[in-house]
Formats: C-alpha cells, sequence, structure tokens
C-alpha cells in the first residue's frame, strides 16, 4: 500500500518587507522627478492666465478710449481709480453700476475722511481680473484712513503706467511722460512713440500688510521704503531731499540710507486712485531686489511678479509680452514712456 503526502507547501503570493520598501523607493524617486514638471506645468497655466487678465484689462481701458475719446483719468487719492472707470468694459456691469461717480468716494473733512459708507460691500469685492493667479497673498486689506479708521479693502495686481519715472516723471501731481497722472485724460495723440512701443498695464505683487523699520529679507519684498525728510515742490514738479530736487536717484547706493520704514500696503484698493495702489513707473527693472520706495504717496514702483523670470506688460496697441528680468534698463524705460521719441528694442 502507497502512502499518499497529502501536506500541501505552503505559497505566499505578497511581498516581502525588502521589495516594498524598493517599490516606496521608487515611486519616491518618481514622485520627486515628475513634481518640479508638475509644478512648472502649473504654473505656466497661471502665467497664461496672468497674460489674459492683462490682456482683457488693457482691452477694457481701448474700449473707454474708444467710447470717450480719452483715456481714463486720476482724479486724486480721494477720488476713483482709473481701474474703476473701465469696468463696464470688462463685463464687471454689476460692480459698476454700484457706484454713483457724482458722489465723492471719501466723505468727511480731510482729516476725518472716510468711505462712502454706502460703498462698504462693493469695496470688498475681489475682481479676479484684476487678480494675478500665481500671487497667493490674500488680496484683502486692512486700509487705515486720515481718521484713523480701518476698512477692508480688495487689492489689486494690474497697475496702469504713469511713465518712465526718469527726471521728475515720477511725480505725478503734474502730466508725467506716461499715459496716466493726476488730473489728466490723456489722447491716444499722446502715444508718438507708437502703441506698440508704449506700456499702458504692468503687474506687481500684493504688499503683505506689514510694517517694519528694516527692509525684509525675505523675497519677494512686498513692502514699499519710505524715503524720509523728502518734501513736495510747491510750485513745480518732483520732491526735494537736502534742498535738492530728486531726479534720477542712484537707488541702489541711496536705498539703504533714506528708507526709514517699509510699509505692506501695495495694491491694497482697487477702487481708490492713490498711487500706491494703482499705478507703476518703469525707474526700476521687473523684480528688481531694491524695494519700492516711496514718499507722501509718491515713488518708484517696480512690475513685480511671482513668474520668477519675468513679468507681464500690456502694450497700448493690445498685446501682452513677458518680460525678462534682465532686460536693459534704459530699453525699459523707454517703453514706459509714450512721447520721449526713444528708441524702444526690448526684447521678450
Amino acid at each position: 500500500m502507497r502512502l499518499c503526502n497529502t501536506s500541501r507547501k505552503t505559497v505566499h503570493n505578497g511581498f516581502t518587507l525588502v521589495e516594498l520598501l524598493v517599490v516606496i523607493a521608487i515611486i519616491g524617486i518618481l514622485v520627486g522627478l515628475l513634481l518640479p514638471a508638475v509644478q512648472a506645468a502649473r504654473e505656466a497655466a497661471r502665467r497664461m492666465s496672468c497674460s489674459s487678465n492683462v490682456r482683457q484689462v488693457v482691452l477694457a481701458t481701448l474700449n473707454y478710449e474708444s467710447a470717450f475719446k480719452r483715456f481714463p483719468g486720476m482724479l486724486g487719492s480721494s477720488s476713483y481709480s482709473p481701474q474703476a472707470r473701465i469696468l463696464p468694459h470688462m463685463e464687471q456691469n454689476n460692480l459698476h453700476q454700484g457706484i454713483d461717480y457724482g458722489r465723492p468716494l471719501l466723505t468727511g473733512p480731510v482729516f476725518a475722511a472716510r468711505f462712502d459708507p454706502t460703498l462698504a460691500n462693493l469695496i470688498i469685492q475681489k475682481i479676479p481680473t484684476f487678480l494675478c493667479p500665481s500671487d497667493a497673498e490674500d488680496p484683502l486689506f486692512p486700509t487705515i484712513l486720515a481718521n484713523n479708521t480701518v476698512w477692508n479693502t480688495a487689492g489689486i495686481n494690474y497697475m496702469f503706467s504713469i511713465g518712465s519715472g526718469r527726471d521728475t516723471f515720477y511725480d505725478d501731481r503734474y502730466e508725467t511722460d506716461g499715459m496716466f497722472w493726476t488730473g489728466g485724460f490723456a489722447k491716444l495723440a499722446k502715444c508718438v512713440d507708437g502703441t506698440s512701443n508704449t506700456v499702458l498695464v504692468a503687474e506687481t505683487i500684493l504688499g503683505d500688510k506689514q510694517v517694519s523699520p528694516t527692509m525684509p529679507t525675505r523675497q519677494p519684498i512686498r513692502r514699499i521704503g519710505n524715503w524720509q525728510g523728502t518734501t513736495q515742490n510747491a510750485t513745480q514738479p518732483g520732491f526735494s531731499t537736502g534742498g535738492s530736487t530728486i531726479a534720477n536717484p542712484n537707488l541702489q547706493s541711496l536705498f539703504s540710507r533714506v528708507v526709514n520704514s517699509y510699509r505692506g500696503n501695495r495694491g491694497d484698493c482697487w477702487i481708490r486712485g492713490v498711487p500706491s495702489a494703482t499705478v507703476i513707473n518703469g525707474y526700476l527693472t521687473p523684480n528688481n531686489p531694491i524695494p519700492d520706495i516711496g514718499f507722501h504717496g509718491r515713488g518708484f514702483y517696480a512690475s513685480r511678479s511671482m513668474h520668477g523670470s519675468g513679468v507681464q506688460l500690456g502694450f497700448v496697441d493690445g498685446s501682452v509680452r513677458f518680460t525678462a528680468n534682465a532686460v536693459d534698463e534704459l530699453a525699459y524705460r523707454n517703453t514706459f514712456s509714450a512721447n520721449g521719441a526713444e528708441s524702444v528694442t526690448l526684447g521678450d
């Protein structure tokens, strides 16, 4: 009689610990390789969306010019911004209808000015077309007015150009070499340098809402440096320090000695025509390591972005160009000038 061995050998189909560790390591390597590519693809999409936003702002401004035969004006820090005036031309008619331009934006005496209470719900409205998707900073700002009241206001990344910032063209109280200045309504005829050579809109980054006595070390710098000891010229353009008018300053050598505080209020309110919130000039090249520097609400405000290698610029002809940080300084300033008859060779 043959005895049959009925015992069966157990077969293990699972992974050993070593095999699992190897698989996990391989997955980790693949994720490490793919993540930068995924992040780059996402930033490319955000950059395209930013370019689209700039184009919409430019086209809305050109539609405004077509309707009124002039560009929207700046009427001072107590009045509405040019950005507010183009709302009906960028499919924001509901917001536009909530504004009565016959009523002042700020009410009360100068020393105790406050927003018109009827606009309280409107000034906090975030407008996606006014915001760069790459800028993750919270667009809601606590805005402090002259009477020390705090109002929440919605911010903006896209600024209108007041010109090159050369000489005294940083002072928008007088006509600048750009397409915007306080009290003026530029006409297309001013753009003698050519519509394809003149910047109309440029992006920047939102302030971080912080105040500090020293320059932040973390990049990007989201605060405006205050140039201490300046006074405004009473009868001519410009501001003075030490008895001399500020014109074409070497900010690299100056800013560490003349700036005594920093405030993160850049782009803090799309509805109000305060220069630090709504305009820009070309004095500093894109994403400049020198911080924005202001005095009495004016100053040298650079185009900045979270795109890394450059910024989006919108031109008077309706085009949008991504301009590199390493752009030639002279050529860059020339593109912000509308009527200087300068040579413009701005690389992409």
